[in-house]
């Protein structure tokens, strides 16, 4: 990473983050061969799975405008423009499944993804976030780590008051840390992450030219802004700040996976609610980053059978993990 970025996302204030208890015990290298070799065996892009996680995605949006629509009620709007907000992060949890190459693997498959699932999300492409996100896996919890080093200071420091979570949690509703999110996707400068046969920058261009001629021809504006921006300007940004707290306990200089990432099980409606795509299981995806999210489950159970999950440090529900996040015991 350049100096210059170094600069913009350089921690203000000191390291406090208290280190998780790890509810995964060991890495990779401690599972027996036959481990080893189920885990191989899971491994590898699994595009009909995220093809069709993709459709039934864009199929409950399409579902949630026409209800938003048809009731014409403050009460279902409100519902479908948080719903919509949490399926818009399931498009980015797909960006995130596609950057590891776990998605589609055909030579234009980044350019279907970014048109199908990115372009519409406004802030970024696959090829830019491949930059920031894959530096975050080679340099983990360094300096060179972009989400380390912008996910540094007072805003990421747990435990917090509920006024306190309130607080960002509402700026975040209000837009008012739109900004700030978007300089956060910006890649760094350095070509080490560039991918193949990169989407050209006309597909962007010709993208929006489309949408916005189709919105005019159908007289479509008035609910794409209802339905579509209002979302992604608010309960989007505060379902990526969930995810992103989920991801990871920061403000840890050079913290191990381990002590970094909890390991939280959904319950079936926040999984109904909020789907994660498995992100819950995120130690699993630092340790095999091949293993697709629809496999990370079946990853969880061969450590278990190996002896190697604690699972009394398992945040068993999201209120769970808001409640350690409080500092609650």
């Amino acid at each position: 990473m350049s100096t210059q970025n170094t600069a913009l996302y350089a921690p203000s204030v000191p390291l406090t983050t208290q280190p998780l208890r790890p509810a995964v015990l060991a890495e990779a290298s401690a599972l027996s061969k036959e481990a080893r070799q189920e885990i191989m065996a899971l491994s590898g892009a699994r595009p009909v799975r995220f093809a069709a996680e993709l459709a039934f995605t864009w199929a409950s949006i399409a579902a949630f405008i026409a209800a938003g629509v048809y009731f014409d009620s403050l009460l279902v709007t409100l519902f479908s423009i948080f719903l919509i907000g949490t399926r818009q992060m399931a498009l980015a949890l797909l960006l995130h499944e596609q950057v590891h190459r776990l998605g589609m693997r055909s030579k234009y498959a980044d350019w279907f993804i970014n048109v199908f699932a990115v372009y519409p999300l406004f802030v970024t492409t696959v090829e830019d976030y491949a930059k920031v996100h894959l530096a975050h896996h080679k340099y983990c919890f360094t300096k060179n780590d972009p989400d380390f080093l912008r996910k540094a200071g007072d805003e990421w420091t747990f435990p917090k008051s509920p006024g306190q979570l309130f607080m960002i949690a509402l700026k975040d509703l209000t837009a008012m840390n739109l900004v700030r999110l978007i300089r956060g996707k910006t890649a760094p400068r350095t070509d080490e992450f560039e991918r193949r046969n990169p989407s050209p920058k006309w597909l962007r261009y010709a993208f929006f030219a489309v949408a916005a001629a189709v919105l005019t021809a159908i007289g479509g504006w008035t609910i794409f802004l209802v339905y579509w921006v209002i979302p992604a300007m608010t309960v989007t940004q505060l379902m990526v700040r969930w995810i992103a707290v989920c991801e990871h306990q920061y403000n840890i200089e050079n913290g191990t996976i381990h002590e970094t990432t909890p390991l939280i099980q959904l319950t079936w409606w926040q999984r109904a609610l909020m789907p994660d795509l498995n992100f819950g299981l995120h130690a699993y995806h630092h340790m095999h980053p091949g293993v697709s999210f629809t496999n990370l489950p079946k990853v969880h159970e061969i450590y278990k059978r190996e002896g190697l999950v604690d699972e009394t440090a398992i945040f068993h529900g999201q209120g769970a993990y808001l409640k350690y996040l409080m500092g609650a015991k």
